[in-house]
């Protein structure tokens, strides 16, 4: 059993969490609590690499499938999503097991932490910008504003670029300044998982080649013809789902579309491995440790 109230797997795109959290939940009488923002989404399945049921061997596994395509993310609600779960999969008496890349979504779920408020006419003259002049624009400027929110934003992440606009111009400080001091909000521990950066390329490359396979294309094709993909402001611009709607739409040739998957989706890990080696409190194993479950059980107990 562990002595904790919440485990925690992170770490770049590709490295294995959701397998490795699938294994400590079976071990500990656990519940898997999903932390990737795109998961999230009804239909978003091959793209986003959800496990199939088989996948899952039996356990429990929590937040997927949650929002329409429509729907725009929102930190704040997930954290209030996450924080209903861990305390309903804890009142039952089992472990709940995050697992995830999105690294505000774990901080969310696992930190004391607040969310400046909004603004609906900064929002709105923002938003508008964003639709005229594109995400490039605006991020140029989050680069002079705020250079330490702007290295964690992806230049094409249109409404993250809008929202830390918005928070430096409503407060006065920078986006970045607004995330507290790490502080968890149980007795939790994070587990990353390691990987040499040549091996996470090459997994990345072949992930993308095997969801071509499975069909890709074809989902996102059901998705803009039947729960109106590019009407989500989210949702319409995560990898993968992004440059096939531009392959649909006849701006790129497929395989441009896929070389582009990969690409952005090497530069979305180096992003993320740069976030949680930021944070301390993350455990490192390496990913391919012939005793990786027995380390991170070691970790938890």
């Amino acid at each position: 059993m562990t002595s904790k109230d919440v485990i925690a797997v992170v770490g770049p795109t590709a490295a294995g969490k959701s397998d490795l959290a699938v294994e400590l939940a079976l071990r500990l009488n656990g519940d898997a609590v999903n932390a990737d923002s795109m998961q999230l989404y009804r239909g978003m399945d091959i793209g986003t690499a959800k496990l199939s049921e088989a996948e899952m061997r039996g356990v429990p596994h929590h937040l997927l499938d949650v929002w329409d395509v429509t729907v725009t993310a929102s930190v704040a609600e997930y954290q209030r999503l996450s924080a209903e779960t861990i305390e309903r999969v804890r009142a039952q008496g089992r472990v709940p097991v995050l697992v995830g890349g999105s690294g505000l979504y774990v901080r969310a779920a696992l930190d004391h932490m607040e969310f400046p408020g909004t603004d609906p006419e900064v929002r709105a003259r923002l938003e508008g910008e964003l639709a005229q002049t594109g995400p490039g624009v605006l991020h140029e400027r989050l680069q002079t504003r705020d250079p330490q929110a702007a290295e964690a934003i992806l230049p094409s992440n249109g409404r993250r670029i809008v929202r830390a606009l918005e928070v430096i111009e409503i407060t006065g400080r920078p986006f970045s300044a607004t995330l507290p001091e790490r502080r968890y909000r149980y007795d939790a521990v994070q587990i990353g998982l390691s990987i040499p950066r040549e091996e996470l390329d090459a997994r990345i490359a072949l992930r993308v080649e095997r969801m071509w396979e499975a069909g890709l294309v074809d989902e996102v094709r059901t998705l803009a013809e039947n729960a109106k993909l590019r009407d989500g402001l989210t949702a319409s611009r995560a990898l993968g789902y992004a440059q096939v709607l531009r392959f649909l739409s006849g701006e790129w040739t497929e395989e441009r579309a896929k070389e582009e998957t990969v690409r952005t989706t090497r530069r979305f890990a180096r992003r993320q491995e740069s976030w949680f080696r930021s944070d301390p409190r993350v455990h490192w194993l390496p990913y391919d440790a012939p005793d990786l479950v027995e380390r991170s059980l070691a970790l938890v107990r």
